[in-house]
C-alpha cells in the first residue's frame, strides 16, 4: 500500500531531532514492504529530498528569507513573537493545500495520514479532492489544549476534521477523552514510542544512593521548577539532582536552585551525547517527570523518558497528567502523584530512597510494562492492521 504522512514539520538532516519516533515509524513500515513518504513545509528555501529513505516532498510558503515558521520553535510561539508570523499561518495554509492538491493529482496514494490536524486537515481534504484516497487523522493532544484554551471558535473545525476521517487515532487515553468533549466518533488509542538500546538485564538492585534524574527540555510544561522545589523539602543531605536538557527556562530555574539553597545539590548538566544519556538512566536512583498543565494549557503527550529510564529498570515518579498514566499504573511500574504538588513529589522521591526493595520492584515491572505494551514490533503492527482495514472497508 502507498501512504502519504502529512506533517507540519520533518529532519532535515541527521542530527535535526524533529518527530524521532515518526522517522523509526516510517522507517519500520517501509522494511515491512509499504511504500509511505512526507508531505511537510519548507524551512529556508529547502527542497524536496530524500531522507533516511524516506521520499519528503516540501512545499514553499513564503520568502526564503523569512521562511521559518516551523522547524527550528513551535509556530504558536513564534507567532507570539512579530506581525509577520501572526500573518504567515494564512500563506502556510494557501500554499500547503495547493501543493498537496498538485502532489495527489500526479500521484495516486490508497491512504492519506494527516498528524496535527490544526491546521492539517485542510490538507487532507485537499489530497482527497485531488483524487480520492483513504483518510486517517491523529490527534496529539496539544492541538485540542490550544484551541479549547485560546481559539475556541475552532472546536467545530476539529470536530469537522474528525468526523470526516475514515479513522481517528489519538496518542493516548487522555487524549482521546478530549477529543470526545468535542465530537462522537470511534476513537482508537495508538501510542508512540521510541528506539531504545539493548539492555540485556536490569540494573543491580537500587539502594537509593542514585541521584534524581530529569530529562526533557527545559519548558514550563515539564514543571522543573516543582522537581527543584521538592528537592529543596528533603533532608539538607538529600538526593542530588540531575537535569538534563535545555531550554528556555533554564536561567530561572537555576535562579530558584539558588534561592532556595540547592544549587550545590542540582546539576544543570544541558544537552550531553547518547551515551552520556544512557549512563545517566542506568545509574538513577530514580527518574522524575513532573509535568504540569502550562499557561497555554498544554501539558505531556505520552512521556517517552519514562519509557527509556524504564528500559534499564530505573524507577519512575511522574504527574498524573497528560499521556502518562498511559505509561505508568500507580504503585506498580512507578508512582504518579499532582502536577504541581512539590510535597508530595518530595515525599514519592523519599519514599523511593528509603524503601530499595521497592524502588528495584517497580524498575522490573517497568521494564515488562515497556516490553509488553510499547515494542516497536506491536505499534506497528496495530498500524499495519489499521490501515488494511481501512483500504478494504466498502
Amino acid at each position: 500500500m502507498r501512504i502519504l504522512h502529512v506533517v507540519t514539520a520533518f529532519p532535515r538532516t541527521p542530527d535535526d531531532v524533529i518527530v524521532p519516533w515518526l522517522v523509526e515509524l516510517l522507517k519500520r513500515l517501509q522494511a515491512a514492504g509499504h511504500e509511505v513518504e512526507v508531505f511537510t513545509s519548507s524551512y529556508r528555501g529547502a527542497p524536496d529530498q530524500v531522507f533516511a529513505g524516506i521520499t519528503v516532498h516540501r512545499f514553499r510558503y513564503f520568502p526564503r528569507r523569512w521562511e521559518s515558521l516551523t522547524h527550528e520553535e513551535a509556530a504558536p510561539d513564534r507567532m507570539k513573537r512579530s506581525l509577520l508570523f501572526r500573518l504567515m499561518p494564512a500563506c502556510f495554509v494557501v500554499a500547503g493545500m495547493a501543493a498537496v492538491w498538485r502532489l495527489c493529482r500526479r500521484t495516486r496514494y490508497d491512504v492519506i495520514h494527516v498528524h496535527w490536524p490544526l491546521p492539517l486537515a485542510l490538507f487532507g481534504w485537499a489530497a482527497q479532492r485531488a483524487r480520492p484516497a483513504r483518510l486517517v487523522t491523529t490527534f496529539y493532544g496539544v492541538e485540542l489544549r490550544w484551541v479549547k484554551r485560546a481559539l475556541p471558535f475552532l472546536k467545530g473545525f476539529l470536530a469537522w476534521a474528525a468526523r470526516r476521517s475514515d479513522r481517528v487515532v489519538a496518542i493516548s487515553n487522555y487524549t482521546a477523552g478530549e477529543l470526545r468533549e468535542l465530537v462522537d466518533v470511534p476513537i482508537e488509542v495508538i501510542p508512540y514510542t521510541t528506539s531504545l538500546p539493548d539492555v540485556d538485564q536490569a540494573p543491580a538492585a537500587q539502594d537509593g544512593t542514585g541521584p534524581v534524574l530529569f530529562v526533557g527540555r527545559l519548558v514550563e510544561r515539564k514543571g522543573v521548577a516543582h522537581l527543584i522545589e521538592a528537592i529543596a523539602r528533603l533532608e539538607p543531605a538529600g538526593p542530588r539532582l540531575e537535569i538534563v536538557g535545555d531550554g528556555p527556562e533554564r536561567p530561572g530555574l537555576e535562579a530558584l536552585a539558588q534561592r532556595l539553597g540547592v544549587a550545590g545539590r542540582v546539576v544543570f548538566r544541558g544537552k550531553i551525547p547518547p551515551e552520556e544519556l544512557q549512563a545517566s538512566y542506568a545509574r538513577a536512583a530514580v527518574c522524575v517527570l513532573p509535568s504540569v498543565l502550562d499557561a497555554r494549557g498544554d501539558t505531556e503527550g505520552l512521556g517517552v523518558v519514562l519509557l527509556e529510564a524504564m528500559n534499564y529498570g530505573t524507577p519512575v515518579i511522574a504527574s498524573r497528567v497528560g499521556g502518562i498514566p498511559d505509561i505508568v499504573e500507580d504503585g506498580v511500574s512507578g508512582l504518579l502523584v499532582p502536577p504541581g504538588d512539590a510535597a508530595t513529589l518530595a515525599a514519592a522521591v523519599r519514599r523511593l530512597r528509603d524503601d530499595p526493595a521497592l524502588a528495584r520492584r517497580m524498575g522490573e515491572a517497568g521494564r515488562r510494562r515497556l516490553r509488553e505494551q510499547f515494542r516497536w514490533q506491536a505499534i506497528v503492527q496495530r498500524w499495519l492492521d489499521l490501515y488494511a482495514a481501512v483500504i478494504t472497508r466498502p
